[in-house]
């Protein structure tokens, strides 16, 4: 085959119209192959002709989208010093667009002999591993335009591409679980009902499913496996292979049309080779001291700050440029709004210690495209001292770990959680003020795909996760959750009661507090897993979504909430709460309240057993102007919150803080409105309201 030299850069599998250049980067390789298959699987080899700055590359006239190819590494074999090169072995393009076919777990893909972990293993993997595809970087993407709605404006729904549409019953059936269904109108229509601006799709790059779940016949459902950082997932495709990145544009462009953002949960911390018992199928036999952290002092062993076996290792600038290009590649190529980084404290780590001012997040303040978009972090990995919430610089917002932990604990009774809880209501300042940042910095949520559903959450009082095969080992305990008086499926109508009252609360709560709310995908329909709190194998009804089982009247309540949030700004603030004293009824833009009516003291905080508050939201003071730079203007609020066993009596503050009142939600009830008429009831000033047990009322000022 006529070979040209080629570029170095850009990395990957580039086509021009004309033929495709290939590069792959290798310090420690003596010689690299490009392997190229056709439609039988017969390989061809070709030796790349050139190498600069550690960049193997070669051009191939005539070759084009559809190609399959790989990559062959002759270099050193020295596991104890670090080097994994074995030519035997067909490796992944770190820059592959799209990636064909799934591991098949035969023990070529491994590069030591079962037997004998010290011998080199030489047999072929071709037969058993996926292979990279060259795409076309051509898509009429029309007029897509990024929404780019700010973070104030922004309600977050965490879904599963899969999960969201393979039970939908308005999906054509061969559609389902696909990027096609998930841009399907009857999805977007829901959406935008719903009233979410975003969604935040769980792993869709290019993941593996582990042989240890593939042995117990499990999936890898929730994706955190990644092997191609710039490939859209193939299982997710509903056409032929290679598909996938046209079909992934294809969901993106029909989001935008709906004024949808696309957040990706993406996963730059590790890879799926795993640790140095786990396969070779890319990073390893290219570079392996290059790409992973490995330890200090035994080369044969990684560093493991994520429980996946390894760490990749971000203090090379080669590590870094691949992340960054990847970011860049899905902003620019595949149009999305931003990324929520898992386990984000591995990528701050600088030698043990986590730096947030690393090298990763100097390249990200700096790159004029990345900085642009949403960056969220999960701000904790599972290394010493990778709790890190709070401690993110500016321009980043995080996964607010503190804040679902301090609503459990509230609204389940725990002593001594009244401070906790009123700061995370109010935005956390204490955790993000002091970096420059914002309220809505604070991504809020009471549920996530990690742990229980809310309806699991109401329903269990612990995980029950036997169907992963670990004999309910895996998982947290730590689940803050109640049964409310049985464990799991009831008849129970008491327990039943209890159970909807406490969904409701928990989402009212989380869309009237300050900060940017993150809706876990099916809380809204009252979606179960079974008690299962730990369901990343469960490809199966334990996580889809059952849409024939669906709650409506949670549903239509939630809906009621995400557009009382929208309508009113007092509710999503862009400046933190200062308890300064304004306005022609001297009001403070918070004020904090005790049953009685009174203004809370410093003691009343202190009180162990105390569960219940007041909170007067002043519309008047939002510090926020609009495009001509007038001041926003509100109605003016009053949460009453009462997270006691017994129903409680809420005396209304004196007439400076409202005259009278009109109620909008009662979370006991399950009334949630946004205009509740002109012959709605009124409650005047020093008149005493009955609150339910463990529930939330939100009333409005009249004047």
């Amino acid at each position: 085959m006529n070979v040209w030299p080629g570029q170095p850069y850009p990395l990957g599998a580039s086509y021009d119209g004309g033929g495709t250049n290939f590069s792959v980067f290798s310090s420690v390789a003596e010689q690299v192959w490009l392997c190229l298959f056709d439609d039988e699987g017969n390989e061809e080899r070709i030796k790349l002709p050139q190498v600069d700055s550690y960049c193997w590359h070669g051009y191939l006239p005539d070759t084009g989208p559809g190609q399959r190819y790989g990559f062959r590494v002759d270099g050193p074999w020295d596991p104890a010093n670090g080097q994994r090169c074995q030519p035997e072995k067909l490796l992944l393009d770190p820059y592959a667009r799209a990636i064909e076919g799934e591991v098949r777990w035969n023990p070529a893909v491994f590069s030591y002999d079962f037997d004998d972990p010290d011998q080199r293993n030489s047999d072929d993997s071709a037969p058993f591993v996926p292979r990279s595809v060259v795409v076309s970087p051509f898509f009429d993407w029309g007029s897509d335009r990024p929404p780019n709605r700010p973070l104030d404006r922004t309600v977050i729904y965490e879904t599963h591409v899969k999960g969201f549409t393979e039970g939908h019953p308005d999906i054509p059936a061969e559609m389902r679980g696909t990027y096609r269904a998930l841009g399907h109108p009857v999805v977007i229509a829901y959406l935008r009902e719903l009233g979410v601006t975003a969604v935040e799709l769980m792993p869709v790059q290019q993941f593996i499913h582990d042989a240890q779940l593939v042995e117990r016949r499990l999936r890898n459902y929730w994706g955190y496996n990644s092997i191609g950082f710039m490939a859209p997932h193939n299982g997710y495709a509903a056409g032929r292979s290679g598909e996938q990145v046209t079909e992934f544009k294809q969901m993106v462009r029909a989001l935008h049309e709906a004024r949808i953002e696309v957040i990706l949960d993406v996963v730059y911390n590790h890879t799926a080779e795993g640790n140095h018992l786990g396969p070779t199928l890319s990073m390893r036999g290219l570079d392996n001291a290059a790409y992973y952290r490995l330890m200090p002092d035994d080369g044969r062993h990684y560093m493991d700050y994520t429980g996946t076996g390894n760490s990749l290792n971000v203090r090379n600038p080669h590590v870094l440029q691949l992340i960054m290009d990847s970011l860049r590649y899905w902003i620019t190529e595949m149009h999305v709004d931003g990324f929520r980084f898992d386990l984000a404290s591995a990528l701050a780590r600088d030698l043990h210690e986590v730096d947030r001012l690393s090298p990763f997040f100097d390249l990200i303040q700096q790159d004029p495209v990345v900085r642009g978009v949403k960056l969220i972090a999960e701000p904790w990995d599972v290394g010493e001292g990778g709790y890190q919430v709070g401690n993110f610089p500016p321009g980043w917002s995080e996964w607010n770990g503190r804040y679902r932990d301090a609503v459990r604990d509230y609204w389940r009774g725990a002593e001594q959680t009244l401070g906790e809880f009123a700061n995370r209501l109010s935005g956390s300042s204490d955790l993000y003020e002091g970096t420059g940042r914002r309220p809505h910095a604070s991504i809020n949520f009471v549920t996530a795909h990690d742990g229980f559903t809310l309806r699991d959450l109401v329903s269990y009082d612990h995980k029950h996760n036997e169907a992963n095969g670990e004999d309910n080992r895996d998982g947290t305990d730590d689940n803050r959750s109640w049964n409310h008086g049985a464990e799991g499926p009831t008849d129970d109508s008491e327990v039943l009661a209890r159970r909807a009252r406490a969904q409701r609360t928990f989402l009212a709560t989380l869309f009237l507090s300050q900060g940017t709310p993150m809706l876990s995908g099916g809380d809204e329909i009252g979606r179960s897993q079974g008690g299962n709190n730990n369901a990343y194998c469960q490809d199966s009804e334990v996580s889809w979504y059952d849409w024939a089982g669906a709650d409506a009247a949670l549903l239509a309540f939630t809906r009621t909430l995400i557009a009382l949030r929208k309508a009113h700004p007092v509710f999503r603030r862009h400046r933190w709460f200062d308890g300064e004293i304004r306005g022609a009824r001297a009001n403070a833009d918070i004020g904090w309240f005790n049953p009685d009516g009174n203004e809370m003291t410093d003691d009343d905080w202190q009180v162990d057993y105390a569960r219940s508050l007041g909170v007067f939201l002043n519309g008047e003071q939002i510090g926020m102007v609009d495009e001509r730079g007038a001041p926003i203007k509100d109605a003016s609020f009053y949460l009453l919150l009462n997270a006691h066993h017994e129903a409680l009596g809420f005396t209304l503050p004196r007439e400076r803080w409202g005259r009278r009142w009109v109620r909008l939600v009662d979370t006991d009830a399950g009334v949630a409105v946004r205009d509740p008429g002109e012959d709605a009831p009124i409650t005047t000033a020093g008149a005493e309201i009955q609150v339910a047990p463990r529930s939330l009322m939100l009333l409005r000022r009249v004047d």
